[in-house]
């Protein structure tokens, strides 16, 4: 019973991280009808942000997160008024062959920079080991990073939900030339909501430097779980996305840990099987937008 008890709170920090990894996407993807493949490339930006400045110029892991959060927005931001912007009125699929080019430049520009050796940030003492509660083993950076992920997902919800924001956000998706009627800028809010996506998805990349590692290929290898989990939740909400990260958390793990040779094989059968149930995802909607 501990050993399954353990297993489900690494799922379920495992989940969490790909929640935060992955929401941002599902903000592009559902909210701004936007297919960014390029989204890990950002993770891994504030990913080597954030190990920069802890390994090499020793600041305090607390202190670089808000930094890869708000480096990753930058570099957003920047590509969103020069690149990105120019897109919104295309097709799905020169979206995805413009972002999937962008990805490749990444992963190439970083190998050269950085070299394509996988690195860790080195954690404070704080962080590092675990404790146990009834014998059961919590690791201290797995529950720091449930509690951080599960507010980051109570204040994104209640953004999109309760401000005039989220509001302004959902009229200027569903029919933007009534928006722009209303007195609503839509492209400044396509370009905070496209910022703010990054910064999220650096914000992860940050935080699972040290359980996934970080190389150059991480936004190639982290893809496919980006899309599973927009994909199994639905885009047209966050929910969705957050009780899909969880739940393939937790499979993931536990099938590592009790199938160890069909381990990688038990998300892809789990998305497989939802999709037969749902074909439009946990909370999607039922027409395609």
């Amino acid at each position: 019973m501990t050993a399954i008890l353990t297993n489900l709170f690494d799922g379920v920090a495992y989940g969490m991280l790909l929640f935060v990894l992955a929401c941002g996407l599902a903000v592009t993807l559902g909210l701004m009808n936007f297919v960014n493949l390029a989204h890990g490339a950002f993770a891994m930006a504030g990913g080597y942000v954030c190990m920069v400045l802890v390994n090499r110029m020793g600041w305090p892991f607390f202190a670089a997160l808000p930094l890869a959060f708000v480096s990753a927005a930058a570099i957003g931001i920047a590509l969103e008024r020069t690149l990105y912007r120019h897109l919104y009125a295309r097709s799905h699929l020169d979206q995805v062959l413009f972002t999937i080019g962008l990805t490749f430049m990444s992963v190439a520009a970083v190998d050269y920079i950085q070299g394509s050796s996988r690195v860790f940030i080195n954690l404070p003492a704080a962080l590092q080991g675990q404790f146990d509660v009834f014998g059961v083993g919590i690791g201290r950076y797995r529950l720091m990073i449930i509690v951080i992920c599960g507010l980051l997902t109570i204040g994104l919800q209640m953004v999109l939900a309760k401000t005039r924001f989220g509001s302004r956000l959902r009229a200027a998706v569903d029919d933007p030339r009534a928006a722009s009627g209303l007195g609503i800028n839509v492209p400044q809010v396509f370009a905070f909501t496209f910022a703010f996506g990054c910064g999220l998805a650096g914000l992860g990349g940050a935080l699972s430097a040290e359980i996934l590692g970080l190389d150059p290929y991480f936004p190639l290898k982290f893809m496919i779980y980006f899309l599973i989990v927009v994909t199994v939740g639905g885009s047209s909400s966050i929910t969705g996305p957050f009780l899909a990260s969880l739940l393939l958390g937790i499979g993931d793990v536990a099938g590592k840990y009790y199938v160890p040779k069909m381990g990688p094989f038990v998300i892809y059968t789990m998305m497989i099987v939802i999709l037969i149930w749902r074909p439009n995802g946990l909370f999607g909607r039922a027409a395609a937008r």
